[in-house]
């Protein structure tokens, strides 16, 4: 029997050190500044690069979604490197080829030169070693709390890029962005040499890293693919929707370039404010697979009414809000799915496919958002959106209701393969856990457990921490 309430074993309740905090909040402020340097550019390039040599609709989406292409590629073998030269040195080399596409971007007049550029920022693919670096440097029990502040970082990033593009380009223009992002560049270079602080020891984290042995069995799994497909969906209509709408605003409505902030501004304030209570009714109501079908099917919506009303402010400022409302609600509960339907041991090789996903996504959503532009019109791309949400929706509303668990590790030493077994069994005895999973080469128990039911002080008896 169990003993619940050792007498010799206290939680720990401290939450972060100082050293952690300071880990994760200069971490959080680098991926942000590399996000933005990405994402300046999308309310502003249709625009800019009309002026371009050799500029055709299909090479401005090109443009705009090469990143994602390369960023897909090379993450994860980045992130395998990181493993064997060290964390840092991925990163600075990744900052610094974006800070190079950065410059190329900002000195090239020809849509070739801009690729180019856009591609190399792309390959600049830092996240999954900021990711294995952020834990490194966090304790287990504080490592969700340690991605949450950096998953917040790059929604930030997202929306303070949407309303500062339109306002730097008329102040310095697009090259005069490029610019900006390859300083950007330079300055996470001297956060993460400065004031990052250097981990004891890197080693390979299942909760945080692709593990290559367990790729086949993820991608297999038909309840994953089906949010990879979700993200993927959900980024190509962000992409493709952004080749087109700078220039419903200036061309359909009359509304000049470096006013475009102000129809961004309270649309994303707004829809933010407005995510919150749906996502507590998704997470704390446990109604998320009906919020998460609505918001897909609300997307769908938004895009039916952009190909409508493109040629009225009152129909795009609608049409932002939906999507935009609809948008962050899917990306703050698509990585919870992820967590909640991956197995434990499993969940950062789901992450990592997905994130590849998300990109190809970008990709894609340029390059088809582009061609059908050119050759059809921007209602061509705003009908490609909407079917693509209700193609996601049948997909969506054919998954398994999640179960609502939360993914939480345990250190539990050196143990055998008898001890490993009989510690299963214990673990899965306690209230509130799920599930178990001991790695004995990581001496970890990976788990899945109810917050609300979990009894905690039974569960840190058996962590050596």
């Amino acid at each position: 029997m169990i003993d619940k309430n050792p007498p010799h074993k206290k939680i720990n309740q401290d939450g972060m050190t100082r050293t952690e905090r300071k880990a994760v909040f200069s971490l959080a402020s680098i991926y942000a500044l590399r996000m933005m340097g990405l994402f300046m550019i999308l309310p502003v390039f249709a625009l800019y690069a009309e002026d371009l040599e050799g500029m055709t609709p299909m090479l401005v989406g090109i443009a705009i979604g090469i990143y994602g292409l390369t960023q897909a590629l090379l993450q994860i073998p980045f992130g395998m490197l990181s493993d064997r030269i060290g964390r840092k040195k991925v990163i600075t080399f990744g900052l610094l080829i974006f800070a190079v596409g950065s410059v190329v971007a900002a000195l090239s007049d020809t849509m070739g030169g801009v690729i180019l550029g856009r591609a190399l920022q792309g390959a600049g693919a830092i996240a999954a070693a900021v990711m294995a670096l952020t834990a490194d440097l966090t304790r287990e029990e504080n490592r969700l709390s340690a991605m949450a502040v950096i998953g917040m970082s790059i929604g930030v990033a997202f929306m303070v890029s949407l309303v500062a593009g339109p306002i730097l380009s008329q102040w310095i223009g697009v090259q005069g962005i490029f610019w900006l992002t390859a300083v950007l560049a330079l300055g996470a270079v001297a956060v993460l040499t400065f004031i990052v602080p250097n981990p004891v020891r890197s080693s390979f984290h299942r909760d945080t890293q692709t593990a290559p042995q367990q790729l086949k069995t993820v991608i297999k799994d038909k309840q994953l693919l089906r949010l990879d497909f979700g993200v993927l969906v959900l980024h190509m209509m962000l992409t493709a929707t952004f080749v087109v709408l700078p220039l419903a605003l200036r061309d359909e409505v009359g509304l000049v370039a470096e006013s475009h902030w102000y129809v961004y501004l309270p649309v994303m304030v707004v829809s933010m404010a407005l995510m919150v209570p749906f996502v507590i009714l998704a997470e704390k109501k446990r109604h998320l697979k009906e919020v998460f079908t609505a918001a897909i099917m609300t997307l769908a919506v938004a895009e039916v009414v952009f190909m409508l009303m493109h040629d009225t402010l009152a129909g795009i400022v609608f049409s932002l809000f939906l999507f935009f409302v609809a948008f962050n609600i899917l990306e703050a509960t698509l990585p919870s799915l992820i967590a909640k339907m991956a197995s434990p041991d499993r969940k950062g090789t789901a992450m990592g496919v997905y994130s590849s996903s998300q990109f190809i996504g970008a990709f894609f959503g340029g390059v088809l958002g582009g061609w059908l532009h050119g050759a059809f019109g921007m209602e061509a791309v705003f009908g490609m959106c909407a079917i693509l949400a209700v193609v996601w929706f049948f997909f969506a509303s054919t998954m398994q209701s999640p179960r609502y668990l939360s993914s939480h590790m345990i250190k539990v030493g050196e143990v055998d393969e008898q001890r490993a077994r009989r510690l299963v069994t214990e673990l899965t005895g306690i209230t509130g856990v799920a599930e178990a999973v001991i790695v004995i080469e990581d001496q970890i128990a990976y788990l899945k457990v109810d917050l609300n039911a979990l009894d905690r002080d039974a569960l840190q008896y058996y962590s050596v921490s």
